[in-house]
């Protein structure tokens, strides 16, 4: 030790035993080897516990002092040096807790058990780990070191509960557990400035000026325009966005529009070129029904400018060349209607025979639909594709032979007047055919062929199919239920072929004769009213609510409706076009009839059944208008007594006074 000098042993931490880690020691106390272990031991004991055994050691000059010996014993001279040396064991460099995260035990280890004095045995031992959570039971911590100490518990695997098919829940207590606990943070700072020795440079220092002061006033003026900045932007921002999706909108409304407006007119043309088709090329009762209605329109246009242009002896043949025209456009017509009805009576026997030779159908329980050929279709079908084969026009003289030949041997099944009159012509037409006679002199004996076969066919006793669609039924006695008297044409007719309106009577003229006495007078159109009546109908009908007036309201009395009391154009837009015009519900609420009704356009008429407050929606002028219209029906239908039932009963009691 050096002369003069006071000390401890004061060791840096632990250390192993290594010269580089010696340290000097001075002191003038005498203590003795021992008591400088037991106070190093104390502090290592602070620092750590749970560090293994330390051994230490005193030497000077390479020799160990002994524990009773004090330092002075040792001879140390003044350039020598009292070295103590701290020896630890492996752990010793590592903190426990560290060794302790890191290690994890093997699923299997091996223990070496004593059996005998002298004898060992090595057993393999499994680790089962815990397959749930221990509870915790308890324990201490270590304030210094920070370790805890948890109570014992068994390691029994708890017994299983049996499962009762049930998915049971437990339900745990949301408990806050709190812990107060005190801290001091350290924060320390230190300054240096320049004194007497010492200089400190100020190359990095900042020189910082005050600015200039404002007040509270002046400070909230500046936050109030930095809001107002911000507020402009953002309302510039949101009106931009807003203007370019009105601009979208626009657009897309623009694009909506034309496509309706391009859809609309070209559902127009088309109905031009339809119209124009139907009276080029007349098929059906509506289309004559329009090309006399055409022919009426042209007349009567004809006649006004004669009569405005005209007058005297000119004005008179005028009118006699008009009625020339008039007569050579009728029998024009007359033709067109020939050829129609020729070719719509060969339909109409297709379809017939069509119908007859369908198989029976039934739809499941699945929804699947089951068919069924009965002897009675098979039948059916076989006479339907003979009758076809021998209608038929330019065939090859082999197989119009060969059709013969089949048709003969299916009559011939049956033995009457009827068959063997088939027979005959059959044997008449092979006859001529193998003298090779012109194929337009065998169109009328071909005619009476067909007719004869139809008319077999028609007869239950060949085909018991037909008994079931024919219109005429084969007990003669039935005809007596439903057969009344036309006095037009004097003619006894089925009921069907009356037209009886809802408030006649008695019984009119037929169907004919309502077509005839038309055609040549007022030649009136009313495929208009009846598209109108049909889709009255089919939207009541989706509504089910089990409607009645719809279906016993007929075609004469929406007539009447619409030219009369709506004036054939619509309530809103005043649109003339029939073809656009539906009537709708005007309450949606209540079941249609003649009072609770309004003609519209098909676009109004969508609009006004999404309404759902007619009083809102409507103007006061408007809803009184249509009042009005719906008492004159009232007063009109109450004259029908099918209709009347239908009436309120109090309407009922104002008719009746």
């Amino acid at each position: 030790m050096e002369n003069g000098e006071q000390g401890a042993c004061e060791p840096d931490g632990p250390f192993s035993a290594s010269p580089e880690n010696a340290s000097p020691v001075t002191a003038t106390s005498h203590p003795t080897s021992l008591e400088l272990k037991n106070s190093e031991r104390e502090k290592e004991t602070s620092q750590d516990a749970v560090l293994s055994e330390n051994v230490t050691n005193s030497t000077v000059t390479g020799s160990i002092i002994e524990d009773n010996k004090t330092l002075m014993w040792s001879v140390a001279t003044f350039h020598e040096t009292i070295q103590c040396e701290k020896l630890h064991l492996d752990l010793g460099h590592f903190p426990r807790k560290a060794v302790q995260q890191g290690y994890r035990m093997p699923d299997v280890i091996t223990v070496r058990v004593q059996t005998d004095p002298d004898t060992f045995q090595d057993v393999a031992v499994k680790i089962e780990r815990p397959t749930f959570r221990k509870p915790f039971l308890g324990g201490f911590k270590n304030r210094i070191t920070g370790v805890e100490f948890h109570n014992a518990g068994s390691q029994t695997i708890p017994k299983k509960r049996p499962e009762k098919g049930t998915t049971l829940f437990c339900r745990e207590t949301q408990t806050v557990f709190q812990k107060n606990k005190r801290q001091q943070t350290a924060n320390p700072t230190s300054t240096q400035m320049t004194k007497v020795g010492l200089y400190v440079s100020s190359v990095t220092d900042k020189l910082i000026t005050p600015g200039k002061y404002f007040t509270a006033e002046e400070y909230h003026k500046r936050r109030l325009e930095a809001v107002i900045v911000l507020q402009k932007c953002f309302r510039r921002w949101h009106a931009r966005n807003l203007v370019k999706k009105l601009k979208e909108e626009k657009r897309l409304r623009l694009a909506w529009e034309a496509q309706e407006e391009l859809k609309k007119k070209k559902e127009k043309e088309d109905k031009v070129r339809r119209e124009r088709d139907r009276r080029l090329n007349p098929k059906t009762k509506e289309d004559f029904e329009l090309l006399y209605h055409a022919l009426e329109s042209w007349r009567q246009e004809e006649i006004e400018r004669i009569n405005a242009t005209l007058t005297g002896a000119e004005r008179k043949a005028a009118l006699c060349g008009l009625l020339e025209e008039e007569a050579q456009l009728i029998a024009s017509i007359g033709r067109h209607k020939l050829n129609a009805d020729e070719e719509n009576q060969h339909k109409a026997v297709l379809h017939f025979l069509s119908k007859c030779a369908q198989p029976k159908r039934w739809k499941a329980y699945d929804g699947k639909t089951t068919e069924m050929d009965t002897p009675y279709t098979l039948r059916a079908r076989e006479l339907l594709e003979i009758y076809r084969s021998v209608s038929m026009n330019d065939i090859p003289q082999d197989e119009r032979v060969d059709v013969l030949l089949t048709l003969r041997r299916t009559v011939e099944e049956h033995a009457c007047e009827l068959t063997k009159e088939i027979v005959e012509l059959i044997d008449r037409e092979v006859d001529l055919m193998s003298r090779e006679v012109k194929e337009c002199n065998l169109e009328g004996l071909r005619k009476r062929i067909c007719t004869l076969f139809l008319q077999y066919i028609k007869t239950p006793k060949f085909n018991p199919e037909v008994a079931k669609i024919l219109k005429v039924p084969p007990d003669p006695l039935k005809l007596y239920k439903n057969v009344n008297f036309c006095h037009s044409c004097e003619n006894y007719l089925p009921s069907t072929e009356f037209p009886v309106p809802a408030n006649s009577h008695t019984i009119g003229r037929c169907h004919l004769c309502c077509k005839l006495d038309n055609e040549a007078r007022q030649r009136e159109s009313f495929l208009k009213y009846r598209l109108i009546l049909e889709n009255l109908r089919k939207s009541e009908a989706d509504y089910q609510d089990d409607t009645k007036i719809v279906f016993l309201v007929q075609l004469q009395d929406l007539q009447y409706m619409i030219e009369n009391i709506w004036g054939c154009q619509s309530a809103l837009s005043a649109c003339s076009d029939l073809y656009d015009l539906v009537m709708v519900r005007w309450d949606k609420q209540q079941e249609w009839s003649p009072w609770n009704t309004v003609l519209l356009t098909k676009d109004e008429a969508d609009a006004h059944l999404k309404l759902c407050n007619l009083q809102e929606a409507y103007e006061a002028a408007f809803i009184h208008r249509i009042k009005q219209k719906h008492i004159r029906a009232k007063k009109y239908f109450a004259q029908i007594p099918a209709i009347a039932s239908f009436l309120p009963r109090s309407n009922k009691q104002t008719n009746a006074r």
